[in-house]
């Protein structure tokens, strides 16, 4: 193996040796879409066009829908010794691991985050998750209900069939791996559809889950648009379940789409506003440390971002400053390729000028920018959004209520803990929160005040395989991580059997 570049033009020279594959992976093998369709993919670092990728349709998804029921209906997977899709699954994860400089390269010129993130963050929680739930292959248990003497009820977990899952551009590999770990170990096939902006790294698992031995047709992997070829898949009257990550608002669409075909199973991970509550004993430099990174961090495309700090009305003021300060020294913007960067471009223009369209729309609102602000980098030709503070808001401006998904937090000022439970929960989101104070007893009020999937204390964006990861409300439904999602890709049935 190459050694890892240190330098940026090192890591320009390594990306423009690799051969990219852009056709669709179906039943075990890379083929064009059926009609030849292909589009371009304009990376965000310098906006020029790095590759072609096959542009998918209906036709494609029932070729894949097709190929998954049947080695469902075959049985070769779905079937198989629970040792033997635990041994598939660990070399998949192992393969994921032996080519990490590939998928890091992929995932860095396909949305712009940063080099040493791809490789040190993005690729090893791809192959932990895949590895995680190989691990529970020989541990998934059934079930005997307690009846009397003369009968037995087994409740037996079966996989449900065919899965779609639906993954958005700002985490390809580790969401990529959320869905189809879990789905996998289950028993079920899975097609997995990544968004246009992100396809280069999903096709690539594909030609691994083959090469670690997962049998033809139980893993496909199709490129699309949402409107050409993720519509059809969650239309499609053959698919069991759709596994969607991304917005609240095409969530909704799923659903629809549910309702029209089969009633097909919905997991959704939705949106999110997700608050910081910083109470007036806080530890600030902490708080100002974590707010930094979980709204900078990945260029704010995350979707438990911490966009809202909800600061007591006497440390405000010293927050901003801190957090301003925090970016600065330790969250640099720069190239993805620079080793040292550690905020990358945007994913792409149109996001760009949405970021910078809520930055405009809130000073308009009678935000203030305290630091930050502006398009950053553009001579490079990329997509770059300076990390900013829009201070003095309020909970009712748009840029409180609306997911902005760049590096834009919101600093919101209350006065007691009742107005910052109020405004926490005064949204229609409820993904992730955290409450700053050395008090315990109101952190406990706090934590179980606030409606989010996952309340973090003095702390932020702290996760483990081992915890469940979802939201409330129009955040979703539906579990992600954890052994609990390996239930939604499954199904219980009774066999009763009496005696006389």
């Amino acid at each position: 193996m190459l050694d890892r570049p240190t330098t940026r033009e090192g890591w320009t020279a390594r990306a423009a040796a690799l051969k990219i594959e852009g056709r669709a992976f179906v039943d075990g093998a890379y083929i064009p879409a059926r009609d030849g369709a292909t589009f371009a993919r304009i990376s965000p670092i310098d906006g020029k066009v790095f590759a072609h990728v096959a542009d998918c349709g209906e036709a494609d998804i029932h070729r894949a829908v097709k190929g998954a029921r049947a080695a469902v209906e075959s049985g070769v997977w779905r079937d198989a010794d629970p040792l033997h899709k635990k041994k598939v699954l660990l070399r998949f994860a192992e393969l994921i691991r032996e080519n990490a400089e590939e998928l890091a390269l992929l995932e860095t010129l396909d949305v712009g985050k940063v080099i040493a993130n791809t490789l040190d963050v993005d690729v090893p929680l791809c192959a932990n998750c895949i590895q995680y739930y190989a691990e529970l292959a020989d541990k998934i248990y059934d079930e005997v209900a307690p009846l009397g003497p003369k009968d037995v009820a087994m409740v037996r977990k079966e996989p449900l069939g065919v899965i779609g899952a639906i993954v958005p551009w700002n985490y390809p590999l580790i969401i990529g791996a959320w869905k189809i770990g879990p789905a996998l170990v289950a028993g079920n096939s899975v097609i997995l559809k990544p968004a246009e902006q992100s396809p280069l790294g999903s096709l690539v698992l594909g030609r691994l889950a083959k090469e670690a031995g997962l049998p033809d047709g139980v893993l496909h992997v199709v490129p699309g648009f949402g409107e050409k070829a993720g519509k059809p898949l969650a239309l499609h009257p053959d698919v069991d379940m759709i596994a969607f990550t991304g917005s609240t608002e095409v969530g909704k669409l799923m659903m629809v789409y549910a309702g029209q075909s089969n009633m097909k199973r919905v997991a959704l991970e939705c949106g999110g506003k997700s608050p910081h509550v910083v109470m007036p004993d806080a530890d600030l430099d902490a708080a100002a440390e974590a707010i930094a990174w979980g709204i900078y961090y990945n260029q704010g495309e995350t979707c438990h971002a911490g966009s809202r700090v909800l600061a007591h009305a006497s440390i405000r003021s010293a927050l901003v400053e801190k957090i301003a300060e925090a970016q600065r020294s330790r969250i640099p913007l720069g190239h993805p390729f620079d080793p040292g960067a550690q905020l990358g471009a945007m994913v792409e223009e149109r996001q760009m000028h949405r970021v910078l369209g809520y930055i405009e729309l809130g000073q308009k609102e009678g935000a203030r920018i305290a630091h930050g602000g502006g398009r950053a980098l553009a001579e490079t030709g990329g997509f770059y959004v300076e990390p900013t503070i829009l201070d003095g808001a309020t909970n009712a401006m748009h840029i409180a209520q609306e997911e902005i998904f760049g590096p834009v937090v919101v600093v919101i000022p209350f006065a007691t803990e009742a107005e910052a439970v109020r405004l926490a929960n005064d949204t229609i989101y409820g993904l992730a929160a955290a409450v700053w104070t050395r008090d315990m007893n109101a952190a406990h009020r706090l934590s179980r005040a606030i409606r989010a999937g996952t309340v973090w204390v003095n702390t932020y964006d702290r996760s483990s395989l081992a915890t469940p990861f979802g939201g409330f409300r129009q955040s979703g439904f539906g579990r992600d991580r954890s052994p609990h999602a390996i239930d939604k890709y499954m199904d219980l049935k009774t066999i009763w059997t009496s005696f006389r």
